[in-house]
């Protein structure tokens, strides 16, 4: 197969689907079932709280036991977890377990198979010679099935029968159907591998001084515009609540994925450009959430959507770059856990904004977020010049990965 990264990335893609597919069903889950708004956002949350030690497991034991068997045994968590959501409908208390369930196995997902998409692109395994090359793919993959997964479900909900069961059918047929096809896709870590090779990790100032900033921003504008957003300017739309919520889950990651190429190309300017392209825009997005939401303006929140998926886009994709520079194999897969770990703070931003709604109004706390979102792009930029030695250091990790991996 000549694109072997293809199939372990379709996983990634499924991982995503599993991971949003309830956030646009916070709404037919507050109408059918009589859940409160804070146990919704609270559901969202949880799957965070499984997330985090998904990630911090997952990521050390595939740098020890190899990305395959991680991955795949992953999936099949996802899918008995889309399984507890289905039984939810009956039993609440499923619904929790189902949530900490997706977490956990997305967290081993995210972990384990950034890192094998990765290893599968480049040499020996793939011919993308270009740096970044893998991880963006492994991005893209992921937002794919964040964004398609959100409208998909919403269609469901708002149209079909037993919606809040049939919603989560199309993941279990997504799971199944990519475990098959990555069976052909080879393992990139030798299972006992020595995890204390080179490469950088945490302790290294550019993930401390890049990476860590930046990461809590990647999923703070995704979360807000189908987390909080629907909830708060749709009173103009009844009956169609859910579905704009599922426009929302697929216009905000999915733009983010179209964008990624181009925060690339971006990147030649200066290693930290598009770090602070995307808070920007992010930081333009929730300005406009914050003024939508004060004058119920359904339309205008989504262009706000539309700003926070291109700030999504471009900060995924700088973190994944560096973490991908700093860490060499044997370090990946746990260096990226550590860096999603991170990144997931953000998805709690709707359950805060819910827990402070009786103290601070949304739009206040949006704006809250708008300046601290300058802050830190200030604190991020400080310091950036033109890449002119990128080329040579992306070379040089190059040639390190090749070493690293027997090639040289």
């Amino acid at each position: 197969m000549q694109n072997k990264w293809l199939p372990a990335a379709f996983l990634m893609t499924a991982a995503g689907w599993g991971a949003n597919q309830f956030s646009p069903l916070l709404g037919a889950y507050q109408r059918d079932l009589g859940l409160s708004a804070n146990a919704t956002t609270g559901l969202l949350a949880l799957y965070v709280v499984g997330l985090l030690p998904g990630l911090l497991l997952g990521g050390p034991l595939a740098d020890r036991r190899g990305r395959r068997p991680v991955v795949l045994v992953a999936v099949a968590v996802n899918a008995v977890a889309t399984v507890a959501l289905m039984l939810g409908v009956d039993v609440p208390v499923w619904l929790a377990v189902g949530r900490l369930l997706t977490g956990l196995s997305t967290g081993a997902v995210l972990a384990a198979g950034s890192a094998w998409v990765r290893e599968l692109s480049h040499p020996p395994f793939g011919t993308a010679v270009e740096d970044g090359a893998g991880a963006r793919r492994a991005g893209v993959m992921l937002s794919m099935g964040f964004s398609i997964s959100g409208l998909v479900s919403a269609l469901i909900a708002q149209w079909g029968p037993y919606p809040l069961v049939i919603a989560y059918l199309p993941h279990l047929l997504l799971s199944v159907a990519g475990v098959v096809l990555a069976l052909s896709c080879p393992e990139t870590r030798s299972a006992g591998s020595d995890s204390g090779a080179r490469g950088g990790g945490v302790r290294d100032p550019r993930f401390r001084r890049l990476v860590l900033p930046v990461a809590p921003w990647v999923f703070v504008g995704p979360t807000v515009a189908f987390g909080t957003l629907p909830g708060l300017v749709t009173s103009d739309l009844p009956g169609f609540e859910t579905v704009y919520a599922g426009v929302t889950a697929l216009i905000t990651p999915g733009l983010g994925a179209v964008v990624q190429p181009i925060a690339r190309r971006v990147a030649q300017r200066g290693e930290r450009v598009p770090a602070v392209v995307g808070l920007v825009v992010l930081a333009a997005g929730l300005a406009l959430a914050a003024v939508s939401v004060v004058w119920v303006l359904p339309w205008w929140a989504l262009v706000a959507c539309l700003l926070m998926g291109t700030g999504y886009g471009f900060s995924v994709t700088f973190c994944l770059t560096v973490v991908g520079r700093i860490a060499g194999p044997a370090g990946l897969a746990r260096l990226t856990a550590v860096f999603w770990c991170i990144a997931y703070l953000g998805f709690c931003t709707p359950f805060a904004i819910s827990l402070l709604a009786p103290v601070a109004s949304a739009p206040l706390l949006l704006l809250v977020l708008v300046g601290l979102a300058l802050i830190t792009t200030v604190a991020v930029s400080a310091g950036d010049e033109p890449d002119r030695d990128g080329q040579e250091r992306r070379r040089a990790d190059h040639i390190q990965r090749l070493r690293d991996s027997g090639v040289l």
